[in-house]
């Protein structure tokens, strides 16, 4: 019996200890106006180590005046230090990868998330996340639901729930981190949830709003939320981002085209040189930041969005990998879409990492990931 009633106490510890540690964890993040460059590396590729080709340069010039080039207005989520908003919050050098990517939010199984938003761009937007418990309040949507008032409704029964947040005004977005929301048993211990701004999504996505939600299976956190289970994590975006539906497109052909006369923004060659196939905002080897060390236990959440062009097949040179147990060197994503792949790199060198899609590959698509 004493051992029964020993067995039964442990059994009650493990099950109320993850419990009794979960956190609130708070973030401060804004929409901010950038002027965002795709290829920074201009007039070099790095991929190639040559300046880039006539065909490419149909994705990064600025130099022909019927097109708008590799700058950019965007808008993207920052993080600030405080509720102030008058700090920035500096990324580290394991976050130089996240490119265009809003911050990343992490929070372990048991979990609260609280997520102090301003808008500092000028349209209207919010937060949308994926996964993670909600109430109405906080979805960061705006549809009809035929159930009078909620949130903050409009008293048309249209529950606005944070989605239009003006210039200038503040949300506060409260989110929860269940079981459901955390890894499956046929998950590793951490998986990846999409945010984004959810209303008018085909232009604030393509404006570059779109982040991040990192979940740990309980008890199986660090104090800071990342897994235990691995030594580095990275996140990628595979997304085609179509400027021409960006509500900024008429201040990008306004500052950053020299037509002298109107851009033909219905001709096809125009529209076509406003889709970016980027990793995380870059284009042709420009994100950087993807360095491990042979036999560290790496983590790549890897993520799809867009439209219905975003077929993509992710593969790395050299090395391989396994999701949900099985061996892999790629891995595909659709629209809205994630993947979790564990490496344990094992083959030193700097390898190729991209879409294998070609249409995508010859758009940008592709970057560089290092081994050392």
């Amino acid at each position: 019996m004493p051992h029964a009633r020993a067995l039964a106490a442990a059994l009650f510890l493990a099950a109320t200890l993850p419990h009794a540690r979960a956190a609130e964890r708070v973030y401060y993040i804004a929409a901010d106006t950038v002027v965002w460059d795709y290829a920074p590396s201009y007039p070099l590729n790095p991929i190639t180590g040559q300046p880039f080709t006539r065909q490419e340069e149909a994705f990064v010039s600025d130099k022909d005046e019927q097109r708008i080039g590799r700058k950019y207005y965007k808008a993207i989520y920052r993080e600030y230090t405080d509720a102030t908003f008058k700090t920035q919050k500096p990324r580290g050098p394991d976050e130089e990868s996240l490119g265009i990517l809003g911050p990343l939010i992490r929070a372990e199984v048991g979990d609260t998330i609280t997520v102090v938003f301003q808008n500092n761009s000028p349209i209207p937007v919010g937060i949308h996340p994926h996964g993670v418990f909600y109430e109405k309040s906080s979805e960061g949507a705006h549809y009809a639901t035929g159930e009078g008032p909620a949130g903050h409704d409009h008293g048309d029964g249209v529950p606005e729930a944070g989605a239009h947040v003006p210039r200038g005004g503040r949300y506060i977005y409260h989110w929860s981190v269940p079981e459901r929301a955390g890894p499956g048993p046929g998950d590793p211990d951490s998986i990846v949830w999409l945010y984004h701004s959810h209303d008018h999504e085909s232009q604030t996505v393509n404006a570059g709003l779109v982040g991040a939600i990192v979940v740990t299976r309980a008890g199986r956190a660090k104090p800071d939320g990342r897994p235990k289970d691995v030594d580095r994590e990275f996140v990628l975006l595979f997304m085609i981002f179509d400027e021409t539906l960006s509500p900024y497109l008429y201040r990008n052909v306004v500052e950053f085209a020299i037509s002298e006369g109107p851009v033909k923004r219905r001709d096809v060659e125009f529209r076509e040189s406003n889709q970016k196939h980027a990793i995380n905002g870059l284009l042709y080897g420009n994100l950087k930041g993807l360095v491990m060390s042979r036999g560290e236990r790496v983590r790549w959440y890897v993520i799809g969005l867009g439209n219905e062009n975003d077929l993509h097949t992710v593969h790395w040179h050299g090395n391989t990998a396994l999701v949900r147990g099985s061996r892999v060197d790629t891995v595909d994503v659709l629209p809205a879409t994630t993947q979790v792949v564990d490496m344990r790199p094992d083959d030193p060198g700097t390898w190729l990492l991209h879409c294998h899609v070609a249409d995508h590959m010859s758009g940008g698509m592709l970057t560089r990931y290092t081994v050392r």
